[in-house]
């Protein structure tokens, strides 16, 4: 599972490395493709494939299905993984999430985000409001923990 947080720099010719308990992970290939929040996701292959089958599966009738598929299918790319253990984020993804010098690996589970320095404070801030969190989560049942 991925978990924890990482401020790794983007070196030259747009290369991030990824943590090596990451890597572990990925064996040697990941998937990255647009996220919810002006963020990219980072995910293995399998888990990919998994994601790709519940969009797949939708109705293409509906046009939120298809905005769906074109945001996290048609926004794909399969990147390999090097053997300094890094991949190069290039065009409209690195773009859409504003990612610059730094970027912040954030592990959720299955998959990983990557956000920009600016993009992830704001997170943390709205992360760090307590009151306001008791109201967000307050209908998600987290009771079996």
């Amino acid at each position: 599972m991925f978990y924890g947080l990482y401020h790794q720099p983007i070196e030259e010719n747009n290369r991030l490395e990824i943590p090596a308990n990451f890597r572990e992970l990925l064996a040697n290939r990941v998937v990255i493709t647009q996220g919810f929040d002006r963020n990219i996701l980072a995910l293995p292959v399998e888990a990919f494939g998994d994601l790709s089958r519940l969009v797949m599966a939708l109705n293409i009738a509906d046009p939120l299905a298809r905005g769906l598929m074109r945001m996290l299918l048609g926004k794909a790319s399969y990147l390999d993984i090097d053997q300094s253990g890094a991949i190069s984020l290039k065009g409209s993804l690195k773009e859409f999430a504003g990612l610059d010098s730094e970027v912040v690996l954030v592990g959720q589970g299955k998959y990983f985000e990557l956000w920009s320095q600016a993009a992830w404070q704001q997170q943390e801030i709205d992360l760090q409001d307590a009151e306001a969190n008791s109201q967000r989560f307050m209908s998600m049942n987290l009771s079996g923990l």
